[in-house]
């Protein structure tokens, strides 16, 4: 029988989506710089082609030599969920992206559906993640609490543009967010770090507007977001720059880290004349992670 397995490390600053339906622009994401790509089978392919895109994911999967390489399925209680994970997780992707989660207990059923799936294809259980988008709906927002979701759960995911839909509004005005969607986002955050897990922002619709994303990049970075989804290959730059930490922030989360390493008791110290104590530890440890350094 499979052991269990290691999971994938994967960075989340950008994760770039890219349609299932198309090898091509596949093929384009996939040489792409950004941290992940996001082959999707759910809303940039038409139901007629659903079929069509399993297929062309699942044929893609297995001769890939590329990290990151992350599958939307469509939502759990379609017609297409089950043939999507049968289709895609022997090729063992990095994660699966599941959208329009209502609660923790579609985590639980896509937990045992995968694997299944794994041990069937002779995987070790457990070593693809899961990334959940958890904001689709107005009603996913009362069942927000993620604490105790099955442990290939690595981020809870801020969809914004479905949310606003489902209330009848748009998202933003003049780049700022509607109450409901600033609520909501606020939600995320605090759900991805009780359950532990990493938060990652909705994507910036307008490609065509760079000092947009730029702004709003460097907000969900300031606020706790680990990365931001990408729709257009020109977005993958700028979102890498606002989530990498810059070199002052690195010498300061290793001076943390050193401090504690070098006297493990210790409850605070002294660092450039200010009071450093535990939970400055688990923020110079998220700083190094963010840098690739940790």
């Amino acid at each position: 029988m499979a052991g269990v397995a290691k999971m994938t490390v994967l960075r989340l600053r950008n994760l770039l989506f890219a349609p299932g339906d198309s090898a091509r622009k596949a093929d384009k994401a996939l040489g792409s710089a950004a941290d992940g790509v996001i082959l999707d089978l759910e809303d940039s392919v038409a139901p007629g082609q659903k079929a069509a895109a399993r297929g062309i994911v699942g044929g893609l999967l297995p001769g890939l030599g590329r990290d990151g390489v992350i599958v939307r399925v469509n939502p759990r209680g379609t017609a297409w969920y089950l043939a999507d994970l049968a289709a895609v997780v022997p090729g063992r992707p990095a994660a699966i992206m599941l959208p329009k989660c209502t609660g923790i207990e579609d985590l639980v059923a896509l937990d045992h559906h995968m694997e299944a799936l794994e041990v069937s294809a002779g995987l070790a259980p457990g070593g693809i993640g899961v990334l959940a988008i958890v904001t689709e709906t107005a009603a996913s927002l009362l069942a927000m609490d993620y604490r105790g979701a099955p442990g290939r759960l690595r981020a809870l995911c801020f969809g914004a543009e479905d949310f606003s839909a489902d209330l009848g509004v748009a998202p933003r005005s003049g780049g700022v967010y509607n109450a409901a969607a600033a609520a909501a986002r606020a939600m995320v955050l605090i759900a991805a770090a009780a359950a532990g897990v990493a938060a990652v922002d909705t994507p910036w619709p307008d490609p065509r507007d760079p000092d947009g994303l730029i702004a709003e990049a460097a907000a969900s970075a300031r606020d706790g977001f680990s990365g931001k989804l990408c729709i257009h290959p020109d977005q993958i730059l700028p979102v890498a720059e606002a989530f990498t930490p810059g070199a002052e922030q690195v010498r300061w989360a290793r001076a943390v880290q050193d401090g504690f390493a070098a006297d493990p008791g210790a409850g605070v110290f002294l660092l450039d004349g200010k009071m450093i104590d535990r939970p400055h530890l688990k923020l110079a440890e998220r700083i190094l992670g963010a840098a690739g350094a940790g």
